[in-house]
């Protein structure tokens, strides 16, 4: 049976994924000033980071429509589709596309589709929809696909990050000008991590590379046996620094997989210029 794998533009698909498995994201937009921003193959992110840069205000972002979803559903002549989106927690992406997957079965009953709550974000997304293929490759139903990958995202899938810049979060309202300023100058780094969808802090440390350091210890207690698990690091416009973060992970554990993958559009916003995040 063909299937597919949808996913919405926060995801960043690895290129081997993509170039063996029929695959879609589905644009969000991003609103900068007076200008709309399709988070597509157009995207540029240099571009855009300058315009975040020098906007005083919060950039705002929309989730794909339903109509969206359901003809990313139809693309393709998939007999199963598995769909991954941005953390239910932290955009409508999710509920649009299950809008659009109940509208669209009503129209192929045929078919058979799920939508997966990341949790997460960027290659927590991608994460999800490598599960479900692994999966249904080893020769697991439908059924069993979609038990076992949510179990997986809901029980296993750890995802952190470190920012360089804390002026996305301020400007979206998720901290004071006070605290941002203050993290700011005294170059204290937060480590973050998602708690089933929601963003929390973990550890703070004083600079980047301290940091990352950190976020490499904390995340490596929280697997068991990382042999089983692929590790995706996401970053925003600073590969080397995704490479030495790679090379930290290497040196303390082996893992099944890795991939380092570009920030896409969203992604981008959030994670702002010089962000690392971290799946395994």
């Amino acid at each position: 049976m063909k299937c597919k794998y949808v996913a919405d533009s926060c995801c960043e698909f690895p290129e081997e994924f993509q170039s063996s498995h029929l695959c879609q994201n589905v644009p969000l937009t991003i609103t900068v000033g007076d200008e709309t921003i399709i988070d597509d193959e157009t995207f540029n992110q240099a571009d855009f980071l300058k315009k975040v840069a020098s906007y005083p205000k919060c950039p705002h972002s929309a989730c794909p429509s339903p109509e969206q979803y359901m003809q990313a559903y139809e693309e393709g002549d998939a007999d199963i589709i598995f769909v991954t989106t941005l953390s239910s927690e932290l955009s409508g992406s999710y509920n649009s596309a299950v809008l659009g997957m109940n509208l669209f079965l009503e129209e192929h009953p045929e078919k058979k589709v799920h939508v997966f709550n990341s949790r997460s974000a960027s290659c927590g997304e991608a994460q999800t929809l490598l599960k479900a293929a692994s999966l249904i490759e080893a020769g697991k139903s439908f059924e069993e696909t979609v038990e076992e990958t949510e179990r997986f995202v809901y029980d296993d899938l750890q995802t952190y990050f470190v920012l360089e810049s804390l002026e996305a979060l301020r400007k979206n309202g998720r901290l004071s000008r006070m605290k941002a300023l203050a993290i700011n100058v005294l170059n204290i780094k937060p480590i973050c991590f998602g708690n089933k969808g929601i963003i929390e802090q973990c550890g703070i440390a004083r600079g980047m590379k301290k940091a990352l350091e950190k976020m490499v210890e904390l995340s490596l207690r929280s697997v068991e046996d990382t042999k089983k698990r692929i590790l995706c690091i996401s970053h925003c416009n600073c590969r080397k620094r995704a490479e030495e973060v790679l090379k930290s992970y290497l040196a303390k554990a082996e893992f099944l997989c890795t991939y380092i993958l570009d920030t896409a559009g969203i992604s981008s916003l959030y994670a702002s210029d010089g962000g690392i995040i971290v799946t395994i």
